[in-house]
């Protein structure tokens, strides 16, 4: 992909008319940021070439970011071309650092990531299925945090928080209305997570689908493909879009939950009450349902299970992967008609059953998409796996300084 496709947005070739002096210079600031931090070291003249400006200002805007300890510049690289060679400018991890967090049904992981993607520390830990209480799992979070936090290089900067949440969450102020199948109702998991942690820095959330959909974005499978759709497969289904290379969140960030958009009138009662909804057909218990797995069997235990039975042959769970995968694409052509994405990504547990899901996927979408939305989408299996929407919380807080990098606070880990 051309290097410049990722943040072609915000090139100064495209900057507004009229911008004062000093807006300019910080939007040049930011695109110079961004560019480091999504496409890796780079060298001054080709930044010079991408972004339309003279040398002497991409070097004032180097050594700004310099002084304020978010990039380096690193030896010349040779060059096969006239001239002399042009020094390589890269991001500083340790310069903006942020704590990631995600509630997913079956798990809580948190990382420390720093500018440029570079993660320092992460921890997985499983979540029963029992209704854990939000204070019990802000409980886990910051002693899981604790030592990711102390081990950071010495100096670090930790400028923000984010966190992930598999439910109904408002942007705002981190605030989750519903999240059935966590077991939580108007949750102020922002506030929780400030006051359990201790930590002074800013704490974004958001829906975790939201935020495996900017992670393969800015750096899966989908990086620089400005219309996708990621769908994150637990025990509910969750849906995040990327429309013309923004977050598409709804009037209050409530977006997405296309997991409980009516596809069988008839069908089985999904834990938010109502009847039919996508996730009873294409979800979790529908799989288990279908290989015959018992109900004292869950949550990743149904994965496992039947991706050894499929592995092995076994014509039950082949055949029951084949109708989640049937309704899954059902649901995936009403996306595509409704979004007329270029890319639809699947995550969660689908990352791993893609190989087996992934013709009765592409069957089941063409039957309901429009031939010419359908032609234009292509499906495909996460590039970031399990981990894409912690990333995707990474991304979110890093958003912050990379937005205004003169203007954000930073202090140390704490």
């Amino acid at each position: 992909m051309n290097r410049t496709q990722i943040t072609a947005g915000r090139d100064a070739h495209h900057r507004p008319r009229g911008v004062a002096a000093e807006e300019l210079r910080r939007h040049n600031l930011a695109t110079l940021l961004e560019r480091l931090h999504l496409l890796g070291p780079t060298s001054r003249s080709e930044l010079t070439a991408t972004m339309g400006l003279n040398r002497s200002t991409i070097a004032d805007l180097i050594g700004e970011l310099a002084s304020l300890g978010l990039v380096e510049e690193g030896p010349a690289q040779a060059s096969s071309g006239p001239g002399r060679p042009s020094p390589t400018v890269s991001t500083r991890p340790d310069g903006a650092t942020v704590l990631a967090v995600e509630f997913s049904v079956d798990s809580v992981a948190v990382a420390t990531v720093g500018l440029g993607g570079h993660v320092f520390a992460q921890v997985r830990e499983p979540r029963p299925r029992a209704r854990v209480s939000p204070d019990k799992t802000i409980e886990q979070v910051a002693r899981l945090a604790r030592p990711l936090l102390e081990s950071l290089p010495s100096g670090a900067s930790l400028t923000g928080i984010g966190a992930g949440v598999a439910g109904v969450t408002r942007r705002s102020d981190g605030f989750v209305h519903l999240a059935p199948n966590l077991g939580w109702h108007n949750v102020p998991v922002g506030e929780m997570l400030s006051s359990g942690l201790g930590l002074d820095q800013q704490v974004l959330v958001a829906n975790e689908a939201d935020l495996g959909a900017l992670a393969e974005y800015r750096r899966g499978v989908g990086a620089g493909v400005p219309h996708l759709i990621y769908l994150s497969g637990e025990a509910g289904i969750g849906a995040g879009i990327i429309h013309d290379g923004k977050p598409m969140l709804g009037a209050a960030g409530y977006a997405g939950e296309a997991g409980h958009t009516l596809v069988n009138p008839d069908g089985h009662k999904c834990r938010c009450g109502a009847k039919g909804c996508w996730e009873t057909e294409a979800g979790e218990e529908a799989l288990a349902r279908h290989a015959g797995i018992p109900e004292t069997v869950a949550g990743v235990g149904i994965l496992d299970t039947v991706m050894a039975r499929a592995e092995a042959g076994d014509e039950t769970a082949l055949a029951a992967i084949a109708e989640v995968g049937r309704w899954l694409g059902l649901g995936i052509g009403n996306l595509i008609n409704v979004f007329n994405p270029q890319l639809v990504v699947l995550g969660g547990l689908y990352h791993p059953l893609f190989h087996f899901l992934e013709k009765a996927v592409y069957e089941g979408a063409r039957l309901a998409s429009l031939e010419a939305p359908g032609d234009v989408a292509e499906i495909a299996a996460s590039g970031l796996g399990l981990d894409a929407p912690l990333m995707g919380a990474a991304e979110l807080a890093l958003s912050e300084i990379i937005a205004d990098p003169a203007g954000r606070r930073q202090t140390g880990p704490g």
